[in-house]
């Protein structure tokens, strides 16, 4: 009885009281920072300084032109990927724990994923030649 109740009290609000101070710390150090370069920084405007950087090339034409879908494309099929190797993580923590079943169960979420990318293999979507 007194191992159930021992269990109950490990998960109290006070055990979150590190992690809140963490982030007010956190977020007063960006506050902070942030005022302190606004009211020491230099406030001289010149010409030369509004004007907008292009890592010392002189611009040429507009800057709205039109890009590609595929680099997009790419990119949103990247942050898909990258993710699930995220979802990798608490398996192999807890591998020997989770036991054949938890096996069973990362080899049904790879499938789910490789299916996906053996269909944007065929869809072209990786091709970048038109």
């Amino acid at each position: 009885m007194n191992l159930l109740l021992l269990a109950v009290e490990h998960n109290t609000p006070y055990n979150y009281f590190p992690i809140a101070l963490q982030l007010v710390v956190a977020i007063g150090f960006v506050i902070v920072m942030m005022g302190a370069t606004h009211l020491l920084g230099p406030k001289r405007r010149t010409k030369d300084k509004l004007i907008n950087f292009e890592s010392g090339i002189p611009s040429v034409g507009n800057a709205r032109q039109p890009m590609g879908i595929k680099y997009f494309l790419v990119a949103i099929l990247f942050v898909l990927f990258d993710v699930e190797v995220i979802f990798f993580y608490p398996y192999a923590v807890n591998f020997r724990f989770l036991g054949k079943d938890g096996f069973m169960e990362v080899v049904l979420f790879v499938a789910f994923f490789l299916c996906g990318f053996i269909y944007i293999v065929k869809k072209g979507a990786l091709d970048w030649e038109d």
